[in-house]
């Protein structure tokens, strides 16, 4: 997809216009952006997933007592009868579990893979929802089975319902109101309140986009840049000779505060330091993420080290880039000149063909080959 071309998944805009007039700044409501959808998986293979223990469920409760929350794993048998009205159960990242989920992520890769949470699929009965509340997020909210009404607006009042178990906003005026049908999309930027409600039985997709704090942001960088100068020299010792005798020993010397302050600018501005930081924060797979390594065998038992096809990412795998460095799950590493060029391609198309391969230098293929053992990609077939 050309970034300047419209594109019905935006309602005739170019991903450059949405960027510009949309993202961060306005909601955006598209018919039938996804026209003829199908489900990524079905209602049973859904509940399936909820009551694993490395998926993230949640089950929501709208009754006359108040909001019900129970997080899983849940059994179909900790699920209400479908008859049953105004419940909600949703799944975080079904596009690490299921391929066809993932391939949901595509179409938005107009917006940086650094910025992508997950694809989460939430299954309601007629009445079901989670309340008006608000998303610190963006969101790509779709319809894909049944119908839900959505009503958003700005969040005049943020405070929240006190005692619920859900942040529910306390007063929720909406702006609009649309009902989607499958194959309707609604684009939602941070901190616009919206509340959703299915109408009959419903399926809705979440294509979310994750955005750290500050705070988030500063506790992730200060922890990897720790990690990273564990195995370094200590660096020069603090010395305070000129220190004089001191009739308040409580008091935290001016001269040792100066000395931290400098200690960590010095790490922090280490060539590189921040930019290797960031892209092994940004590239580190959710918590629950386990892959399995596999032993490359050829026929008849011998080991084989060397990949024969093309390679594709595992849906799995986070993959990314900056000037210097390749990203790999939580990983750094340094490439130049056509080794740089193929690994930012692979992090770009999540694939290399066998002939790309073929040109990457010795030590660039071993640590394909090392990637291939360790499950984060597999050979395509030639």
């Amino acid at each position: 997809m050309s970034l300047n071309d419209p594109t019905k998944l935006l309602g005739g805009l170019s991903a450059q216009t949405f960027m510009r007039c949309h993202w961060q700044k306005k909601p955006l409501l598209v018919r039938q952006a996804l026209p003829g959808i199908v489900a990524p998986l079905s209602r049973s293979g859904l509940f399936a997933l909820a009551a694993r223990d490395d998926v993230q469920s949640r089950l929501v409760r709208s009754t006359a007592a108040g909001w019900q929350l129970r997080h899983g794993p849940l059994s179909r048998r900790a699920l209400p009868a479908l008859a049953q009205p105004g419940w909600t159960l949703l799944v975080q990242g079904v596009d690490l579990h299921v391929d066809e989920a993932h391939a949901w992520l595509a179409p938005f890769r107009f917006v940086p893979d650094a910025r992508v949470d997950d694809l989460m699929l939430s299954f309601a009965t007629d009445g079901g929802g989670v309340g008006a509340h608000l998303d610190s997020y963006d969101v790509f909210l779709i319809q894909v089975e049944g119908q839900r009404r959505w009503r958003i607006g700005r969040a005049r009042d943020r405070r929240f319902v006190e005692g619920a178990p859900l942040k529910i906003l306390r007063r929720f005026e909406p702006e609009h109101e649309w009902l989607l049908d499958p194959g309707d999309m609604l684009y939602l930027p941070p901190q616009w309140a919206h509340d959703g409600v299915a109408v009959g039985p419903c399926l809705t997709a979440s294509v979310g986009f994750r955005a750290p704090t500050q705070r988030e942001m500063a506790r992730e960088l200060l922890e990897r840049l720790a990690d990273s100068i564990d195995g370094e020299e200590p660096g020069a010792l603090y010395a305070d000779s000129a220190q004089a005798a001191t009739a308040t020993p409580g008091a935290v010397p001016q001269a040792l505060l100066k000395f931290a302050s400098q200690s960590l600018r010095k790490t922090i501005a280490q060539p590189g330091a921040l930019a290797r930081a960031l892209g092994e924060i940004l590239s580190e797979p959710k918590a629950a993420v386990v892959f399995q390594p596999i032993a490359i065998e050829a026929k008849g038992g011998a080991r084989r080290s060397a990949i024969g096809g093309g390679i594709r990412l595992d849906r799995r795998t986070r993959m990314l880039y900056d000037s210097a460095h390749v990203f790999i799950n939580g990983e750094s590493f340094t490439a130049s000149g056509i080794d740089a060029r193929a690994m930012r391609r692979l992090a770009d198309t999540r694939r290399l063909s066998a002939g790309e391969l073929a040109k990457l230098s010795a030590s660039a293929r071993g640590l394909v080959d090392d990637w291939r053992r360790a499950g984060w990609l597999q050979e395509m077939p030639e």
